[in-house]
């Protein structure tokens, strides 16, 4: 059974050295790289990627996942602007050293009916799969608020049509599904079996706590996938503060009341004490 940790780091500081700082001060040596240095990771240059690579290399640290906003568009909108993300994703990866890359399923502001949602956002990911087998990426669709694979059902459609374990793999976000109204542990239950990721993310009644202290179920789905022998990367997304990272994504749920107050990083060290914790806890079996 092989976990591996990793961190949105750019939730401890903007830049590179911060980011460094902070995963080392955690304990952390893997990165989802998301935002650095005022960038997305989907427009990062390649230039500044080769001087974050000599960086991250010189403090031992690795990018576990390319954070990408990719399929945060609606159906409406042209779909070209995101195979033009994934294909400069694909020239950052060797640079990197990276070649997963997180996603989503597009939304449906005008509400149209929920058979054309389904089948333009299928269609999409369809789309962005096959370009990310040309060149050598690894999709990761995370369950996002408001996308078409937010809530479990939808995800199973996506799971059932796209998921082949290999260029298309699936995130559990605890979270995202904590807040969509639906129970975490019951949507492990069907969806344990295509699983690849866990992002660590947590709350109650809406306020983003450390992982462990909120209504995820995070504890019991993660001693669950100790007994099943599942393997796979985990990513700490704290949100406990609703940062410029945080902003960017268009987050769901409030900043901890306490946690908001206190500077970034020492919110993300909370983050990170509290998640290495409860791993821990898991796999001794407490």
């Amino acid at each position: 059974m092989a976990w591996t940790l990793s961190a949105f780091a750019d939730e401890a500081g903007d830049k590179c050295t911060a980011q460094i700082a902070a995963l080392q001060q955690a304990g952390i040596c893997r990165l989802d790289l998301r935002g650095m240095d005022r960038y997305n990771i989907a427009a990062m240059p390649l230039e500044h990627a080769r001087g974050v690579r000599q960086k991250l290399d010189a403090a031992g640290i690795a990018v576990a996942m390319l954070g990408s906003p990719i399929g945060k568009i609606d159906i409406a909108d042209d779909m070209e602007g995101d195979l033009q993300k994934l294909r400069h994703l694909g020239a950052l990866a060797p640079i990197l050293g990276c070649h997963a890359v997180r996603i989503f399923s597009y939304y449906n502001k005008r509400s149209r009916p929920k058979a054309q949602w389904q089948d333009v956002a299928l269609g999409r990911l369809a789309q962005l799969k096959d370009l990310a087998g040309q060149l050598g990426l690894v999709l990761y669709h995370e369950n996002e608020r408001h996308i078409f694979g937010d809530l479990c059902a939808d995800v199973l459609t996506v799971a059932q049509a796209l998921r082949d374990g290999q260029t298309f793999r699936l995130i559990f976000d605890f979270d995202n599904y904590n807040q969509s109204g639906e129970n975490p542990w019951d949507n492990w239950c069907r969806l344990s079996a295509c699983t690849d990721a866990f992002h660590l993310k947590d709350s109650r009644d809406g306020q983003h706590l450390p992982v462990g202290q909120g209504t995820g179920c995070v504890r019991q789905i993660l001693a669950d996938a100790v007994v099943r022998g599942w393997s796979g990367p985990l990513a700490i997304e704290p949100h406990l503060q609703h940062s410029r990272a945080v902003l960017a994504t268009g987050p769901s749920g409030v900043a901890h009341k306490k946690l908001k107050r206190l500077p970034l990083n020492v919110s993300f060290q909370i983050a990170c004490q509290a998640a290495t914790d409860l791993i821990a806890d898991v796999q001794r079996g407490l």
